[in-house]
Formats: C-alpha cells, sequence, structure tokens
C-alpha cells in the first residue's frame, strides 16, 4: 500500500508514509547495516550483517516480535511465500534457511532456529523468488565462485533442478503471467537472462548496463521489470507477456 520500508546502513529499519514522504517510525533491534527485507501482512522482517533477522509487527509499538537465528554471516536475501506461512533467508554464509510462520511469530525475543537449513550454494545466496504458479516451489541463485540457479521444493528442501548461469546470480523474480523467470547477473556479462519453466532453456539475455545488476522488480501489470544496477542506472524493460 502506502507504506515504504528501507534498510540503513545504521542498523535501522524505517517505514515511510509514500505519499506525504514523511518518516513514520524507525524499528531498532540490529547492531550492523539492514541489508534486506520482506513484507508479509503486517510483518515485517529485516535481515542484517549482524547474521540476525528481526520480524516486526509494524502496528505495535514493542515491534520485535522475535529474533531468527541460522546465519553465521550477512543476511543479503529475504523474501516471504505468497501464502505468507514461509519465509525464505539466504547468507553470505552460502546457506538458505527456511522458517516456518507458525515458528516465528511467537513470544517476545524468541530465538527461532529454522526448519529447513541447506548448503548446497557454493557462493552468497542473495537472489530469492518463490513462484506465483506452483506451491513450495523456490529459485534461488548463488554468487560469483557458484553461479547456479537452483529450484527447490520447500517442503522437505530437495532440489529440483540447478543450471549453471555462468555468472553471478544477483536476483530473480518470475514472470506472474506464465511459467518463466528472469534472473539478474554480475561478473561477468552484467546482464539480464529469461527462462523457461520447468525446461530451464534461455529465452533471451538482455544487455545494456555496465556493473552487476542487484534488484529487480516486476510491475504492478506484470508485464514491465526495472532493474537497479552498481552502474548507477534503472532500467525499465517490455519482457513478460500478458496472457
Amino acid at each position: 500500500g502506502g507504506y515504504l520500508a528501507v534498510g540503513t546502513n545504521f542498523s535501522e529499519t524505517q517505514l515511510w508514509d509514500v505519499e506525504s514522504c514523511k518518516l513514520l517510525r524507525s524499528m531498532d533491534g540490529h547492531t550492523r547495516r539492514v541489508s534486506s527485507l520482506s513484507w508479509n501482512r503486517h510483518t515485517l522482517s529485516s535481515g542484517s550483517r549482524d547474521s540476525r533477522i528481526i520480524n516486526h509487527d509494524v502496528r505495535v509499538a514493542k515491534h520485535a516480535v522475535n529474533i531468527l537465528k541460522g546465519h553465521e554471516q550477512e543476511v543479503c536475501g529475504l523474501s516471504w511465500s505468497p501464502d505468507g506461512q514461509t519465509l525464505a533467508s539466504g547468507g553470505n554464509d552460502n546457506l538458505l534457511c527456511l522458517w516456518d510462520s507458525r515458528s516465528s511469530g511467537s513470544a517476545n525475543d524468541v530465538a527461532v532456529e529454522p526448519r529447513l537449513k541447506l548448503g548446497e550454494h557454493q557462493a552468497a545466496v542473495k537472489a530469492l523468488s518463490w513462484c506465483p504458479h506452483q506451491r513450495n516451489l523456490l529459485a534461488t541463485g548463488g554468487g560469483t565462485a557458484d553461479r547456479t540457479i537452483k529450484l527447490w521444493n520447500s517442503a522437505n528442501g530437495a532440489v529440483v533442478n540447478s543450471i549453471d548461469t555462468g555468472s553471478q546470480v544477483c536476483s530473480i523474480v518470475w514472470n506472474p503471467h506464465e511459467k518463466e523467470l528472469l534472473s539478474s547477473h554480475g561478473f561477468s556479462e552484467n546482464q539480464l537472462c529469461l527462462w523457461k519453466y520447468p525446461s530451464m532453456v534461455k529465452v533471451k539475455e538482455l544487455t545494456g548496463h555496465t556493473s552487476r545488476v542487484l534488484h529487480t522488480t516486476v510491475s504492478p501489470c506484470g508485464t514491465m521489470v526495472c532493474s537497479a544496477a552498481a552502474d548507477e542506472t534503472l532500467r525499465f524493460w517490455k519482457v513478460f507477456q500478458s496472457s
């Protein structure tokens, strides 16, 4: 809706009113920079370089519902599943952790353990994206020493498929209309790649950025993707077809 969450370099998680451009509140709890965020209705999850995840209930004064401890290094990726039941987290420790909403919504300051801790990636796991077409299907991407996109059954932690993309995977978004996904990359090509699912055949490459493509997001209509890169540009791509 009309609220924007921002993680800062000063260990704060901020909530802004988009229309008035005013800071509504600043939530503490982390001791290092806040590098990843994900919404689940009124719960905002924040991941930090302090290796912890905090679930904030933004409706109440005592916002920190609980602390999730499963990573040894910075939490660089967070994503709640579409049904709000599972939180996926990726870390610089090469781990993918899956957390149940039931266990991560309990009493204050409870340190919760992940339901699954998966170590198949060989580099940082920043790219996380849940499939909108198939329940429990999660796509993840690994950093420079890994270069793979892995597809997981989040119910049991099994790897459904794994492909070597040839370069660092920074983000992944699914086409909301059809079974395909778009990945963004860093070293060495700084490109975006469109893949068919489940064959994972590459459909096309999109080039133009001159440094790693850190983030991608899909427009409300589901046809446009905006990419943000370390070259300090935003690029808008008409990449998905509406059905």
